[in-house]
């Protein structure tokens, strides 16, 4: 794995020498672009608008244009903005991780200590698991400032989960969510009732890309020249009233079921 960032934590006055790498990969196929008429790759590339000529990535800098006028930055001016946090994560406070809502979720990383940090991260990490909560501070990673919630990870390692501003989520006042009505008692007590049936412990391994395997199995097919024919899946019903009674009744007698099998 490859350091996206080089760095502290900032822990009261105690500074922990980190390295931060990315925590997960993707499982969707790495499928090309082609065009339909003979199956020629798509390439992207990065055209002068002046000339009309290719520009190599060492020679592409970015700019804010201000006035007509582009302003360019380079790295001077992105460690300049903010220096501190350009080289170190400093905690602010301590909280629940239950009280960060996970519409704030963004992106995790493994956080390694580098040498002589190794004391003060185990130190952190059983703090952390002692107390059960988990440390918020912000820093700048690959040219902008991010919010970092630093917890434990399977009583081993510290991991940094990248944080949404609040300034991003946006409001939800345009869209049609249901008036606050109380739903029946006789339907609230069947809803509770299902989910205390289907209740179990999380197990997140249980949870795999099928998909992608499905479709890995439908290029094999096609590349032994089957021909594939997709079954027709039930269309989303609109528009009518629904005997909520019933349904719950049946999934409850359908989750007995196979709680039988």
């Amino acid at each position: 794995m490859k350091a996206i960032w080089n760095g502290a934590i900032g822990f009261g006055l105690v500074n922990i020498p980190v390295k931060i790498y990315s925590a997960t990969e993707t499982t969707k196929l790495d499928l090309d672009m082609l065009d339909k008429s003979d199956f020629s790759n798509i390439r992207f590339k990065r055209v002068n608008e002046n000339t009309g000529k290719e520009v190599k990535w060492e020679n592409i800098v970015k700019g804010f244009l201000m006035d007509d006028k582009y302003i360019v930055l380079d790295e001077q001016d992105y460690a300049a903005a903010s220096p501190e946090k350009t080289k170190i994560l400093s905690i602010d406070q301590f909280v629940k991780e239950s009280e960060v809502d996970s519409v704030y979720f963004e992106t995790p990383y493994y956080l390694e200590p580098q040498k002589n940090g190794e004391n003060a991260y185990r130190l952190l990490l059983k703090a952390l698991e002692e107390t059960q909560m988990v440390g918020i501070g912000t820093f700048v990673l690959r040219e902008s400032e991010t919010i970092g919630m630093i917890r434990p990870y399977n009583n081993d390692i510290l991991v940094l989960n990248r944080l949404r501003f609040d300034q991003e989520i946006r409001e939800y006042a345009d869209l049609k969510i249901p008036a606050q009505k109380a739903p029946k008692p006789a339907e609230l007590k069947m809803a509770v009732n299902l989910i205390k049936q289907l209740s179990q412990d999380f197990d997140p391994a249980q949870y795999k890309d099928t998909y992608s395997d499905a479709l890995m199995k439908i290029i094999k097919q096609k590349a032994k020249g089957k021909n594939i024919k997709a079954k027709k899946a039930e269309p989303a019903k609109e528009g009518k009233v629904i005997d909520l009674m019933a349904q719950l009744k049946a999934s409850l007698s359908n989750s007995k079921s196979k709680s039988a099998s």
